[in-house]
């Protein structure tokens, strides 16, 4: 740090360390793998799965005759039964007994006995016969297609957190790397400061010229802070984004340096490319399906519904047993067929059958959109790589010729022969040229990396890294404590 007096004190080491690549440190693809393996979004789509999985076990169920059981016990409260005559009051008979002369006959009323305690064993079994023509096949359909696009959904969401893994992985490298220019600036600064100071003592520069260098200085030092912050903040990003604990250690796995594959084929086979991968669109195509089949369904209700049945009853007494006494255990059973109907199931089916309907319409206007977005995305993302591509090159011609340029008015400067302003000017433009060869190399490979994911080429290597289904990610690690220690590192 500079002095009051305007000593610039000794250049700090310049920190390589951090573009060094360690054997076994971390690569983009690991860290996009493990952030598509850890991601909660994706833990949320995966329980939704889980959930459509369900329903397709419950539409299947449907297809099962529906079988019923009742056992029931019934204590009858106790009462004087009616009795009951076999004449009229009245009414007198005579009758013999062995060839004998008549003699009158008395035939006294009689009354049933009561059966208080009643045992009642019934099964039942019913089969659905429409409903496996109009409803029952439509709503497994349905499910299923339900479930394909919630495949999808996951599938999805596993790409973008391993996109989002990779690209929060090369803005890690990307401002370690700053560090190093910013380094080299301050070092830079120092130099001209003294620079400056040697000038001033021999009459070859004046007092705002050594002043201007020590707000140089300052400034250099202010935007060096700025990037161990940044530097700071992108590893915690980085590391968020991985579920990784905070005392795990991240080294850089590979560096900005590797070679990169060309950039091949035209935009519009890309597009096609994408519009045939992206899960966005299989997954609204998916849930077109299921709302026509269960707008198909939801015909049925306009039909009547047959259905078979069968009941078998053991009951003591049974209740078709006349009279219920003495009480024991008899069987019966029936079969049969019903056909039910009712006018007012053709106004609630034609409400669902509409509702399902617009539910197609805004499923498919959803799908043009999503579409129309991806054609959008890839000419975006094709165009940011050729871009990138070009940068690399113009960058590197930039940083060349800010370079001597500097040197030029460096030597200008120490010879008597130059303004500060010259020296400032070119120092500016160095750094700058730094940092745009530093960006571009970032930048190319963030392209490829959301080219890809608009291509939806990533979609196998993100679920073939994705955790077994049910494993939850870790917790997310909490803030590293004394976030101006992990500038001190540098």
């Amino acid at each position: 740090m500079a002095t009051a007096t305007g000593d610039p004190g000794p250049p700090q080491p310049v920190p390589t360390d951090l573009l060094q690549v360690h054997p076994g440190g971390v690569t983009a693809e690991q860290a996009g793998a493990r952030a598509a393996a850890t991601d909660w979004n994706a833990r949320a789509s995966m329980e939704r799965l889980r959930g459509a999985a369900a329903r397709v076990d419950e539409a299947w169920a449907a297809y099962l005759p529906r079988l019923s059981a009742v056992g029931k016990y019934t204590r009858l409260s106790k009462f004087t039964p009616p009795l009951l005559a076999f004449f009229p009051p009245g009414v007198a008979l005579e009758g013999t007994v062995g060839g004998s002369a008549p003699m009158p006959l008395t035939i006294p009323a009689t009354t049933f006995p009561l059966v208080l305690d009643n045992w009642l064993l019934e099964a039942s079994l019913t089969i659905p016969i429409s409903d496996y023509f109009l409803r029952i096949d439509q709503n497994y359909t349905a499910a299923t297609h339900s479930q394909d696009a919630a495949h999808w959904d996951v599938a999805g969401t596993r790409a973008t957190a391993l996109a989002n893994g990779e690209v929060a992985y090369y803005t890690w490298l990307r401002a370690r790397a700053a560090i190093v220019v910013q380094v080299q600036t301050l070092n830079d600064q120092k130099t001209h400061l003294r620079d400056s100071n040697n000038q001033f003592a021999v009459g070859n520069a004046s007092k705002a010229d050594v002043l201007r260098a020590e707000t140089a200085v300052w400034s250099a030092e202010l935007a060096l802070e700025r990037s161990k912050n940044l530097a700071d903040l992108t590893e915690t990003q980085l590391r968020v984004a991985m579920h990784t604990d905070a005392t795990e250690a991240l080294l850089p796995g590979e560096d900005l340096e590797s070679s990169l594959q060309p950039l091949e084929g035209g935009v519009q086979p890309l597009i096609a490319e994408a519009l045939t991968a992206r899960a966005e669109v299989k997954s609204a195509e998916a849930n077109a399906a299921a709302s026509r089949k269960l707008a198909e369904s939801a015909k049925a209700g306009r039909y009547p519904v047959l259905s078979g049945f069968a009941d078998a009853i053991e009951g003591r007494p049974n209740p078709r047993v006349f009279p219920a006494y003495p009480p024991y255990w008899f069987p019966t059973w029936d079969v049969g067929a019903q056909l039910t109907w009712s006018p007012n199931d053709i106004l609630t089916s034609n409400g669902s059958v509409a509702d399902y309907e617009s539910q197609v319409a805004a499923t498919e206007a959803n799908k043009n959109n999503v579409r129309d977005g991806i054609q959008v995305e890839v000419v975006q993302d094709y165009q940011a790589v050729q871009e990138a591509d070009f940068a690399l090159q113009s960058t590197a011609r930039e940083l060349t010729s800010a370079q001597e340029a500097y040197r030029v008015a460096t030597e200008l400067f120490n010879n008597g022969r130059g303004t500060y302003t010259t020296v400032s000017d070119a120092d500016t433009q160095l750094t700058t040229a730094r940092l745009d060869v530093l960006n571009a190399k970032a930048d190319a490979r963030i392209a490829r990396i959301h080219l890809d994911h608009a291509l939806g080429r990533d979609l196998r290597r993100a679920n073939a890294s994705a955790a077994p289904q049910g494993t939850p990610p870790p917790s997310a690690p909490p803030p590293a404590a004394g976030g101006r220690d992990f500038g001190r590192r540098y």
